[in-house]
């Protein structure tokens, strides 16, 4: 068992056995996060005991490492003169996190009781949207001119009270317009001390715009390998820099969403525990697959009509299996689709290749398939039916073949034409591919059947 396992198991026990007197000193042991786990997992009616044990610098570090509903009950029984000087404790971008999600009145009370240095960091990061470049970049940050040398940057980088750590300097020209960055590596090496930022400075660095979708810049720091990010305004002037531990949290936080939608929920039920909270997160989508039902249904009731009893009896064995091997193999395909788009790799000149590709995986596939369930089909089906058996086998393994084929292609294509009209294909693609499969498999399953049958009768 780790050392902070430890503590913490002495933590449950002083709390249970409410000998607050030695919880401080245990606390005082553990890493900032290890102490956001404690008081998330402790009694609603203590979290603010525990948090008021400890000192305003680490109070803030553990703020930023608490869920949001957790943070929001602890605020609730805050001052504003205690959430003051807990943000002036934090990074700048970390303060306006925790501002934007108090209300109003409240986080211009907060504002105004902060010192004005760093009050004016977090207002200006305020103005920004939370899940941009804006909204997640820190103001603190190195920018110095090109003309000033190697050693000259080393004392003023020592100089500087920063709460995010550095790994390199910015150059700038006289309006602030960014024009590369030397590494910190670089300054440090002796032979570098005396030349100038503009001799060391790296001209081909990326950035990104104030308004950039946060996924956009987590997916340029995950391909280049980037520690930090500069943030420009539309003049190009350097306004701040994202770090790689926020595009972390924004990489996990993207991911959660997608598979919130992936399944028609929202990730509101972790942080409302309600029931009625989850049914509205839920039950539109729900909704839809029983629409999807009704649409079934009718189809079942207009095919009864056109064959005799015996076959539509004989044929309806295999329709949860039709349905359900279309569903899953439309998933499988908008879940690799999906993945792709938000990690960026597709390239928009091949994706007339990458469908191609789902055609033919969902053609093997449905050969394979179809093969098996024709072969279950003439056993299953018996000599009841005034067509021969390994006839309707044949008609149900084409039928599943037409279905898959038609499921991955559709399970592809659904996310790109989303993302092509600019629409989050995560929010629609899961419960839509689902839904839509299901009639359209029964439609090709009975399609395929009805012209195998009439073909048969002729």
């Amino acid at each position: 068992m780790s050392k902070a396992n430890r503590i913490k198991e002495q933590i449950q026990f002083c709390i249970s056995g409410e000998l607050w007197e030695k919880l401080q000193p245990l606390l005082e042991q553990l890493h900032p996060a290890d102490i956001s786990d404690v008081i998330e997992d402790a009694p609603a009616d203590i979290q603010n005991r525990i948090f008021d044990l400890l000192s305003d610098e680490v109070k803030a570090t553990v703020l930023a490492e608490l869920d949001d509903a957790t943070e929001a009950e602890i605020l609730e029984d805050l001052t504003a003169e205690e959430i003051s000087d807990i943000a002036e404790e934090m990074a700048p971008d970390d303060a306006a996190d925790m501002l934007a999600d108090l209300d109003e009145k409240r986080s211009k009370e907060v504002l105004e009781l902060m010192e004005q240095e760093d009050s004016e960091e977090v207002r200006e990061l305020l103005q920004y949207d939370e899940d941009t470049a804006g909204g997640r970049m820190t103001t603190d940050f190195v920018a110095l001119r090109s003309s000033q040398t190697a050693q000259e940057a080393l004392d003023h980088i020592s100089s500087m009270e920063l709460d995010e750590p550095v790994y390199s300097t910015y150059i700038t020209d006289t309006e602030d317009k960014l024009l590369g960055h030397v590494q910190l590596w670089q300054l440090i090496k002796a032979e570098n001390r005396q030349k100038t930022l503009g001799e060391l400075a790296d001209r081909d660095l990326f950035s990104a715009h104030h308004d950039t979708d946060q996924e956009e810049v987590a997916q340029i720091m995950s391909k280049y390998d980037l520690s930090s990010l500069p943030v420009i305004d539309t003049n190009g002037k350097l306004v701040g820099r994202i770090t790689i531990d926020d595009m972390v949290d924004v990489i996990e936080e993207e991911a959660s969403e997608d598979i919130f939608k992936l399944a028609g929920s929202d990730d509101v039920e972790l942080e409302d525990p309600s029931a009625l909270s989850s049914c509205k997160a839920r039950l539109p989508w729900l909704l839809v697959t029983l629409g999807t039902g009704f649409i079934t249904s009718m189809i079942l009731k207009g095919f009864m009509h056109s064959i005799t009893t015996m076959e539509v009896i004989a044929l309806s064995f295999f329709v949860p299996i039709v349905m359900g091997m279309g569903g899953n193999t439309g998933i499988q395909s908008s879940t690799l689709i999906i993945r792709g788009l938000a990690v960026g790799s597709f390239n928009p000149n091949t994706l007339h290749r990458l469908l191609l590709r789902e055609l033919a995986t969902g053609m093997l596939m449905g050969i394979i398939c179809g093969s098996v369930i024709g072969i279950w089909a003439r056993f299953v089906i018996g000599s009841s039916t005034a067509f021969h058996p390994a006839f309707l086998a044949l008609s149900v393994g084409l039928a599943l073949c037409s279905a898959m084929m038609f499921a991955a292609i559709f399970g592809a294509a659904v996310p790109l034409i989303l993302n092509r009209f600019k629409i989050d294909p995560a929010v629609a693609s899961g419960p839509f591919v689902s839904a839509s499969n299901d009639i359209f498999a029964l439609l090709i399953y009975y399609g395929v059947t009805f012209l195998m049958i009439s073909v048969m009768a002729a």
